[in-house]
């Protein structure tokens, strides 16, 4: 899908200025061009998945910094790959000190309204929402339950999961994302 750069850039604009659904545009723009890049890479599904969610994850956290001269999509790959390779080099080593967890922590990624998913999610009929919740993976079904059905902050989630509150963030974002994918599928 061809995106005009232009608006692109708007859309930047916009995350840096904290709009939800700037951020919600940037990952349903750059979501496949990022995931494809790491499943070429990795050639594995959910390592791929978790890599492009810390992703975007670093990449909103550190959207202020973003250079307009040059490509958002290169730098969301760049990002990406500096990750995959931090990731190999520990797994390399065997070993991944708390320290070196508490440095790749996210920062909070803006979230001043619901969402049209969060909408979609509160105005379901419980029983079908359920059956539509289990056709996503674990690790999304996980974050809707606690969020929704166990009301959890985002921050009780992380801390709940062990995971930085930017992975938490993009991963249920993204579960809503999907779940409002299949529901309208279905309907």
């Amino acid at each position: 899908m061809e995106v005009n750069p232009k608006f692109v850039l708007q859309q930047i604009q916009s995350a840096k200025e904290g709009k939800q659904s700037a951020y919600n545009f940037l990952l349903n723009t750059f979501w496949n061009e990022v995931y494809g890049f790491q499943i070429k890479r990795i050639q594995n599904e959910y390592e791929a998945e978790d890599i492009t969610i810390e992703t975007f994850a670093r990449a909103f956290d550190k959207i202020h910094t973003f250079d307009s001269k040059y490509s958002f999509s290169t730098w969301l790959i760049t990002i990406s790959k500096n990750i995959q390779i931090d990731k190999f080099r520990s797994k390399r080593n065997e070993h991944r000190s708390l320290g070196e967890i508490e440095k790749e922590k996210i920062k909070k990624i803006p979230d001043d309204s619901p969402s049209p998913e969060d909408q979609l999610i509160r105005e379901q009929n419980l029983t079908q929402l359920l059956q539509y919740i289990k056709l996503l993976k674990p690790d999304y079904q996980k974050v809707i339950h606690l969020r929704y059905f166990k009301e959890m902050s985002y921050n009780e989630i992380a801390d709940y999961l062990k995971e930085p509150l930017g992975t938490v963030k993009v991963r249920l974002l993204r579960a809503r994302q999907l779940l409002a994918e299949i529901i309208s599928e279905t309907e």
